[in-house]
C-alpha cells in the first residue's frame, strides 16, 4: 500500500488564476491531506481521428512513475470553479460539498486522488472551452471522442495503461455511453447518478414534456458557450413528442457494457437521475458490478469521505491491482429511510431485491383508503383538473406492523375525463407519521420537503411494452397516442420510481393523484432548477373508478423481514 503523505502547512496554495497553459508546479488545498504539491498540465491538446482537437487538464503526482488515470468528461468547462457555486442562491440546500479549489463541479477531486497516486484527467468535450466544434450532448459522437481520449491517456508516459472514469450527472451519462464502446484502456467506471434514457428521464416524464429543468439546462449550455453551435434540445422536444428514432439515438446500448462498475443511485433524484442509474446497473452486461443506493443529497454524498474511500477501494482493485478484498463487498448496499437523513443500511445480492413480495393495496373510493382486497362496491371519485387546490385525491392506509418498501411501485387506475380526450396524471407517494404529519425526504433538485416517490403519465401514452414491463415496473412505449373516446373508462399503469422507506407500525402510506405537480419546485423567476410541467393537456373533471370490476390499486414492493 502507498503511504499517504500529509501536506505541508507551510506551502502556499496556488491560486487558480495563476495556473497557465502548459506545465505548472502547483500546490493544491486538499481537504483530506492538507496542502499538496502536484504537477498540472493545462490545456493539453488531444487529436481526434477526424482532425478535431480536444483539450484536457492533467493533474498528477509530483514524482516520477506510472499511475492509473481517473477521468471525467463533460461540456461544463474543465476550468470552472468548484462547489457548484454558479448555482448559488437558487439552490440553497446543497449540503456540504468539501473539495479542493481545483475541483470542477461534479468531477473527481484532484486533492483526494493525486495524493493517492492517481492521475486526474479532466476532458472538455467537443464544443466546450477550447475544444472547438459542434456540441451534441448525450450521444454517440461524444462517446467516440471520449473513447479516443481514454485510449490516448492509456498510452502516456505517466500512465500505467489503466483508465477509470468517474463523475456525477452529465459526467455519469458520458460514462454509460463510452463504456458501451468498450475502449481497450477503460478498466473500470464509477457512474454516480446519471440518466441514460433522455426521453423518459429528462425531456418527458411519463410522456409529459418537462418545461423546467430540461429547458433550463439547455439554456445554461448556450449561456456557457454562446459562440458554439449547440443542438437545439428544446426544438427537438417540440418536434419529437413521441419516442422515435431521434430519442433512440440518445440512448447508450447498456447491454454492451462489459467493464467493472461501481454505480451509485439515489432515492432522492427522481425525475432526472434515479431511473436511469438503476437501469444502467440492471441492464449492463458487466460481470463485476456493484450498486450503492442512498436517500440523501447528490453532491454531498459523492464528496463525502466514506464515498471517496469506497471509490478508491474499487479503483485500487481494478486500476492498481491491489488485493484489498474489494470483491467481498456486497453487490448491493442500500439505505432504508426512516426520516429525513435518518435510516439504516442493508445489503443484498441484486436489484430489484430478491424475494420482494409484490403486494396490492386496493383503492376504495367510498372511504378514500387503501385495502388488502378489492372493495365489492364500485365507486367513482372525481376532481377538477383546472382548479388549483381541488385538483387531487388521496388514498391512505395505516400499517399494522413495521414494513419496508424498497423498489419500484406501480399505480393501476381506471380513469375517464368528462371534457377531454387526454389526461395528465401526477402521482405522489407520501409517508405520514403516527401523528398524521408528512415525513419529508430530500428530493430532486436538493429540496428538503420531498416525498417518498413520484410518478407521471399522460393517459394517451398508456400503451405498455409487454416484453420490458414487470409487475412492479410498467414500461411505456411512448410510440403513439391513444386518445380517450368520450367518457370511455380505461385502465392505466403509472410507473412510480424506485424508493426505499421503512413504515413503522402505526405510520401511514398515502397515494396522491393530482392534475399538477404534487411537490412544487423552486419558484425563483427564471430559475427552473426542478422539473416542471406547464404544458399539460388537462381539462375539466377527471374520474377514478375503484372497487368491483375496477381493480385500481397500488402495487408495493414489500421486503420480508430477515
Amino acid at each position: 500500500m502507498t503511504k499517504k503523505m500529509l501536506g505541508n502547512p507551510k506551502l502556499t496554495v496556488t491560486p487558480i488564476e495563476e495556473i497557465k497553459e502548459g506545465l505548472n508546479h502547483i500546490v493544491v488545498d486538499s481537504i483530506q491531506y492538507g496542502n499538496q504539491e502536484m504537477i498540472m498540465e493545462k490545456d493539453v491538446a488531444v487529436p481526434m481521428s477526424d482532425g478535431a482537437v480536444l483539450y484536457v487538464n492533467v493533474i498528477r503526482p509530483n514524482k516520477s512513475g506510472k499511475f492509473p488515470v481517473v477521468m471525467s468528461a463533460d461540456t461544463y468547462g474543465k476550468d470552472n470553479k468548484p462547489k457548484i457555486n454558479n448555482m448559488g442562491p437558487f439552490w440553497p440546500t446543497l449540503g456540504a460539498i468539501p473539495t479542493s479549489s481545483l475541483t470542477p463541479e461534479e468531477s473527481p477531486d484532484p486533492g483526494f486522488w493525486v495524493p493517492n497516486d492517481y492521475v486526474v484527467v479532466k476532458v472538455a468535450l467537443r464544443g466546450s472551452a477550447k475544444s472547438k466544434g459542434s456540441l451534441y450532448p448525450w450521444g454517440l459522437s461524444e462517446a467516440k471522442d471520449y473513447a479516443e481520449v481514454i485510449e490516448w491517456a492509456g498510452e502516456q508516459e505517466w500512465s500505467n495503461g489503466n483508465v477509470g472514469t468517474n463523475g456525477v450527472s452529465y459526467l455519469a451519462v458520458t460514462q454509460w455511453w463510452v463504456a458501451s464502446l468498450n475502449p481497450s484502456h477503460l478498466k473500470a467506471i464509477i457512474p454516480w447518478e446519471g440518466l441514460n434514457d433522455m426521453y423518459r428521464e429528462v425531456a418527458f416524464q411519463g410522456g409529459i414534456p418537462d418545461t423546467g429543468f430540461y429547458r433550463f439546462w439547455h439554456d445554461g449550455l448556450i449561456n456557457r458557450w454562446p459562440d458554439t453551435e449547440i443542438e437545439d434540445l428544446k426544438e427537438k422536444q417540440k418536434i419529437h413528442p413521441l419516442f422515435d428514432d431521434y430519442w433512440k439515438g440518445k440512448q447508450a446500448i447498456l447491454s454492451n457494457i462489459q467493464v467493472p462498475m461501481f454505480v451509485c443511485a439515489s432515492w432522492s433524484t427522481q425525475g432526472l437521475h434515479n431511473r436511469g442509474t438503476f437501469e444502467g446497473f440492471k441492464q449492463a452486461s458487466s460481470k463485476d458490478k456493484w450498486l450503492k443506493i442512498h436517500g440523501r443529497k447528490e453532491w454531498e454524498t459523492y464528496y463525502a469521505r466514506e464515498s471517496l474511500e469506497q471509490q478508491k477501494d474499487f479503483f485500487d482493485y481494478y486500476l492498481k491491482g491491489i488485493d484489498n478484498d474489494w470483491k467481498d463487498t456486497p453487490k448491493v448496499s442500500y439505505e432504508v429511510r426512516d426520516k429525513f437523513y435518518q435510516g439504516h443500511t442493508k445489503y443484498t445480492s441484486a436489484f430489484p431485491i430478491p424475494n420482494t413480495k409484490e403486494t396490492a393495496l386496493y383503492l376504495d373510493g367510498h372511504n378514500m383508503t387503501l385495502n388488502d382486497s378489492i372493495p365489492q362496491q364500485t365507486a367513482k371519485v372525481s376532481y377538477d383538473s383546472e382548479s388549483e387546490g381541488n385538483d387531487e385525491v388521496r388514498f391512505s392506509t395505516v400499517f399494522d406492523q413495521d414494513t419496508e418498501l424498497t423498489g419500484n411501485m406501480k399505480l393501476k387506475l381506471w380513469v375517464s375525463a368528462n371534457e377531454a380526450e387526454d389526461m395528465d396524471l401526477f402521482v405522489g407517494i407520501k409517508k405520514l407519521n403516527r401523528q398524521g404529519e408528512e415525513v419529508n425526504f430530500p428530493d430532486f433538485n436538493h429540496i428538503e420537503d420531498g416525498q417518498v416517490a413520484t410518478g407521471w403519465l399522460r393517459v394517451s401514452h398508456r400503451e405498455l411494452d409487454k416484453d420490458k414491463s414487470t409487475p412492479l415496473q410498467p414500461w411505456h412505449k411512448h410510440e403513439r397516442k391513444i386518445k380517450l373516446n368520450g367518457d370511455e373508462i380505461v385502465p392505466v399503469e403509472v410507473e412510480i420510481l424506485p424508493s426505499g422507506t421503512l413504515f413503522k407500525q402505526g405510520e401511514s402510506i398515502q397515494v396522491v393523484v393530482k392534475a399538477s405537480e404534487v411537490v412544487k419546485g423552486n419558484s425563483t423567476p427564471g430559475q427552473k432548477t426542478r422539473y416542471e410541467h406547464d404544458e399539460t393537456v388537462n381539462k375539466g373533471i377527471h374520474n377514478i373508478y375503484t372497487g368491483g370490476q375496477y381493480d385500481s390499486h397500488l402495487l408495493v414492493p414489500v421486503i420480508p423481514n430477515n
